[in-house]
């Protein structure tokens, strides 16, 4: 805005008329209206249908989904072959001086 002449001209009126104020008036009821929410998409009451039963149903799956893996998972269930111990370990035997031996061959290594 540096000089006047760049802003449009304003209109002298005058506010002694009806057909002003009613114009007015208008124009405040239109913006109103737009400026007001639309339609509500979500209705007043929960419906059944559309929000408790999709819940109930994934709680369900689940918990007959836990039960089957409970029961897979008990340890009756699991075959005999599995359940046996390991063959007991052998003791072994080692000649006398292996352990001088290895100490020296672990002294040659480290020249």
């Amino acid at each position: 805005m540096r000089n006047k002449g760049e802003l449009a001209p304003s209109e002298p009126r005058r506010w002694t008329r009806a057909d002003d104020y009613v114009g007015a008036l208008a124009r405040r009821r239109t913006a109103r209206r737009q400026r007001e929410p639309g339609a509500r998409t979500e209705p007043e009451s929960p419906r059944l249908l559309l929000s408790t039963i999709p819940f109930l149903a994934l709680i369900a799956a689940l918990a007959i989904l836990g039960v089957a893996i409970m029961v897979v998972a008990w340890p009756g269930s699991q075959p005999q072959a599995l359940r046996q111990a390991p063959p007991p370990r052998e003791q072994g035997v080692a000649p006398k001086g292996w352990f001088q031996q290895a100490e020296k061959d672990f002294g040659k290594r480290e020249r």
